[in-house]
C-alpha cells in the first residue's frame, strides 16, 4: 500500500479507535488488531501528530505504579474523523467507476 495512502487510514483508524472515548496506546493497538496491524512505533508518532494537530487530548494517570497516557478526541478530532469518512466515500466512488 502506498505510504501516503496508508498514513490517512492509519490516521482514521486511530479517530475511530478513539471515538467510543478515552483509551490508550496499547489498547488502541489491541482494538484495531482486527482491522490492521499497528506496532507501538508506528502509533505513538500518529497519536503525536493527531495530538499536535487538536484532534486529540491527553492526560496521565497512575496504573499499577507507572503512568498511563489516556488520549481522547476533541471537537476537532471528530471532524476529521468525519472527513476521513466523507473521502473514504469518494474513493469508493472513483474506484468503482474505474473498476467496472
Amino acid at each position: 500500500m502506498d505510504v501516503q495512502i496508508k498514513k490517512g487510514v492509519l490516521d482514521a483508524c486511530v479517530l475511530y479507535a478513539l471515538k467510543d472515548g478515552e483509551s490508550y496506546g496499547y489498547k488502541i493497538i489491541t482494538d484495531l488488531k482486527d482491522v490492521i496491524e499497528v506496532s507501538e512505533s508506528t502509533l505513538y508518532p500518529i497519536l503525536k501528530r493527531l495530538e499536535s494537530s487538536g484532534a486529540l487530548e491527553t492526560y496521565s494517570k497512575e496504573f499499577n505504579g507507572r503512568l498511563r497516557r489516556y488520549y481522547t478526541l476533541t471537537d476537532t478530532g471528530r471532524k476529521k474523523l468525519a472527513e476521513y469518512r466523507q473521502d473514504f466515500e469518494a474513493i469508493i466512488t472513483i474506484y468503482k467507476r474505474i473498476f467496472r
